[in-house]
């Protein structure tokens, strides 16, 4: 008899992974369980912190982080910054400094394996742009990994490899979940900025744009290609969204969109659905403005 198991599967997104936390929280409120947690990038932090506390308290900890969480935090560009990397062409624009105090001060454990849930976190090669799962090791140094956006962050050695933002080869990792035995997928998206009437200003933020509409693509493609692989539910992006990926000063109101959108979407059968939600197809709401 074959073995179900469950997987929750978080993407990229940036500011938009505030989305996620208000979308496991009514997942967790509806005692909904998971066998493995399988990240990329922003999902892959998210990821670490829900498999290590998987809980309404680990739900509610993490959604304070978010609260508190501002654009230097993570991305403290400057100007020397920007000079630094012309100058010296080192490859990419800014130290990781800022996101590795974030990712030490946020994580409840130090490696990969002493999570409560299986954790699996994406990476890519940056070599050969292969997917590359780290399962085990220093989760510190594998998120780190998972969200070196390229040109952006400098790549991450793990082992003989050099590894950068598991978005670049699978932002939404279903295919992973798939292989290591997911029978049953639920895809926690960060959906797209649907109804922004501009593009975001600035280098790493229009990286960081372009990659996140990339990562919708390629989430709607892997829906088509595996779901005669295995169940997949893909709980509904906010829809219309007019925040973009670089904007983290909307976090409340993401994660209370977020949590009750969830709950109407599981009300109305959501675990009982299949197939790529409208919200996720490529549109704009530029007749709204």
């Amino acid at each position: 008899m074959k073995n179900n198991k469950t997987a929750l599967v978080l993407a990229g997104g940036g500011s938009l992974g505030a989305v996620q936390v208000g979308m496991l929280r009514a997942l967790v409120e509806a005692k909904i369980s998971f066998d493995m947690v399988v990240g990329a990038s922003v999902g892959a932090i998210n990821g670490a912190y829900f498999a290590s506390k998987p809980t309404e308290e680990g739900i509610a900890e993490l959604a304070d982080i978010w609260r508190g969480l501002r654009r230097t935090d993570i991305f403290p560009l400057s100007m020397l910054d920007t000079l630094t990397a012309l100058i010296t062409h080192r490859g990419y624009l800014l130290e990781p400094s800022a996101l590795k105090r974030l990712v030490a001060r946020a994580l409840p454990v130090k490696l990969i394996e002493n999570t409560q849930l299986p954790l699996h976190i994406v990476t890519t090669d940056l070599l050969s742009g292969a997917e590359v799962l780290l399962s085990s090791g220093d989760v510190e140094l594998a998120l780190l990994a998972s969200a070196a956006i390229p040109l952006v962050f400098p790549y991450v050695q793990v082992a003989d490899k050099l590894l950068i933002d598991g978005g670049v080869a699978s932002n939404t990792p279903i295919a992973s979940a798939i292989g290591l035995g997911a029978t049953r997928v639920i895809v926690v998206p960060t959906g797209f900025g649907c109804a922004c009437i501009k593009p975001p200003i600035g280098l790493v933020a229009l990286a960081l744009h372009s990659i996140n509409l990339m990562s919708m693509r390629q989430l709607v493609r892997d829906i088509e290609l595996f779901s005669s692989r295995a169940n997949i539910h893909v709980v509904a992006p906010l829809c219309p969204l007019g925040v973009s990926v670089f904007d983290f000063n909307q976090t409340e109101l993401l994660l209370q969109r977020a949590y009750a959108q969830t709950i109407s979407w599981l009300e109305a059968g959501g675990l009982e659905s299949s197939g790529v939600p409208d919200s996720l197809q490529a549109h704009t709401h530029a007749e709204m403005h």
